[in-house]
């Protein structure tokens, strides 16, 4: 995918090839998030515990992180129409054998491979965006893709929770199988191609290598929690070894031109900045996504269903504000929106350090509001700065690698928020503190980490430039790294 589109976008026009891919990427991340809801029905039908049926929601994190690496790689030597195909197969295929899945193990290989699908949507996406969208119209665009990256994870617990009150957790993918088929055939039939494919052995040693390590690294944060630190920290440092081994195999590769991820990437300093931005705002999202659910229904006593309607209205409204924000990134750059952002990140987290047994949901629902658009601001106009500052054949890399850190930063987020809870109500009760109280100190200590984590959002906010000098596209047997820096 690292030709010139025959047909480049008109400004004001969202091409057809982003509006298909804008809708298969809304269909399987609502599905990524619609199983939380299901763990206490999973653990009744299948008769597993709540270790074991977390597992649909950990091998699905394992699996994007194991294989978006590759992602880069992948999209460069196929079509656009065949890396479609591929991955709504793959998603289709894992959403059916989980639907009539007769045991949990099924489920679990159901997942895994829907997993694999998933993986492959998002870089593609924003790949596609980044080579058809000309540099002054992406903001606007970016924003529609925003509005729907952003409405489907709102909705997930809200739709899950009302089909649950009704029905089977087998109908979270019957559902979803028909609609996803439908937007499988429409793609399909209105899909066009966008630049050329290149030629290409892949490595499987860097294939072995990233699955292991990113997947290990992944796999050793979601073990981590109070008193039991040994074991996940030795697959942790088992999983940075062979990250470590990936890298060097990458540089080597990259002299004879085909690596699996070319981490010429972060010779781009803007690019960097952004990556550093994105994956630590999103740390410190998800681990406040992983409190609030925890203190709204085992402190709060709200229902799966209450809980997620409570958090709905940040969700939509990030994802309505997506238009508006990639519009006034358009005009005015992106410094103007990633500052104040970044600043209201770090003042709903630090809000949420007061969190008690009293304090209003009003309350509760405004700082969760002010998240969620503060994330807005800065998302959409990182993300486009990143990307843009790459040259074109470095697109689908730049994508995968923003992909990648996302999925370590949502598990580290997860592990550093809920070992810091635990470990601090544990000593509490040991000190003789009552539970509910010792879990709510625990909780505002988590809620503090991720505000400071916040402040170096701010930081990287302030080192960002306001527009990305994007260099014009060069062939990539011929581009050294000092072509691509800045």
């Amino acid at each position: 995918m690292s030709a010139q589109p025959s047909t480049p976008a008109s400004g004001g026009r969202t091409p057809t090839v982003i509006r298909v891919l804008v809708l298969a990427t809304f269909v399987v991340i609502l599905n990524e998030t619609i199983m939380i809801n299901a763990i206490p029905r999973l653990m009744e039908d299948l008769a597993i515990t709540d270790r074991a049926a977390q597992w649909v929601s950990t091998a699905f994190m394992l699996t994007m992180a194991a294989v978006i690496p590759a992602t880069g790689w992948f999209l460069q030597r196929v079509s656009t129409r065949q890396a479609y195909a591929a991955a709504m197969g793959v998603f289709l295929a894992g959403t059916a054998l989980s639907a009539i899945a007769p045991s949990f193990a099924v489920l679990l290989l159901g997942r895994i491979i829907q997993a694999g699908g998933t993986a492959v949507m998002m870089p593609l996406l924003m790949t596609t965006l980044m080579t058809v969208v000309p540099e002054h119209d992406r903001g606007r665009v970016m924003g529609n893709v925003t509005l729907a990256i952003s409405v489907a994870p709102a909705m997930g617990p809200v739709i899950s929770g009302a089909v649950l009150q009704i029905g089977s957790w087998r109908w979270l993918f019957l559902l979803v199988l028909p609609i996803a088929g439908v937007i499988a055939w429409l793609g399909l039939r209105q899909l066009e191609n966008v630049g050329e494919p290149q030629a290409g052995q892949i490595d499987s040693p860097s294939v072995a290598l990233a699955a292991l390590g990113f997947g290990g690294l992944v796999f050793g944060l979601s073990r981590f929690e109070s008193g039991k630190l040994t074991s996940p920290a030795l697959i942790v440092a088992a999983g940075s070894a062979l990250i470590a081994a990936f890298v060097f195999r990458q540089l080597r590769l990259q002299r004879t031109g085909a690596p699996l991820l070319d981490l010429r990437v972060l010779l781009s300093g803007t690019y960097t900045k952004a990556l550093v931005l994105m994956s630590v705002a999103f740390m410190a999202m998800l681990g406040s996504m992983i409190l609030l659910p925890l203190y709204l229904q085992n402190l709060r006593g709200l229902s799966p269903l209450a809980t997620g309607l409570l958090v709905m209205p940040g969700g939509l409204a990030m994802g309505l504000l997506g238009p508006t924000v990639g519009r006034l990134f358009d005009r005015f750059g992106g410094r103007l929106l990633v500052i104040p952002g970044s600043i209201g990140i770090a003042v709903s987290l630090a809000g949420f350090t007061q969190v008690s047994m009293t304090m209003p949901y009003w309350q509760l629902l405004a700082l969760h509001i002010l998240l969620m658009v503060s994330l807005a601001a800065a998302f959409t106009p990182v993300f486009t700065l990143g990307l843009g500052a790459l040259p074109q054949h470095l697109y689908s890399h730049g994508s995968s690698m923003l992909g990648t850190l996302q999925q370590v930063a949502a598990a580290f987020g997860t592990a550093l928020v809920v070992t810091v809870m635990s470990a601090r109500s544990t000593t509490l009760v040991a000190e003789g503190a009552d539970v509910i109280n010792a879990t709510l100190d625990g909780m505002r200590l988590a809620f503090l980490v991720s505000a400071v984590l916040a402040l170096i959002v701010i930081i990287m906010a302030v080192l960002l430039p306001g527009r990305s000098a994007a260099p014009e596209a060069e062939d990539p047997e011929t581009t050294t790294p000092e072509l691509i820096k800045g």
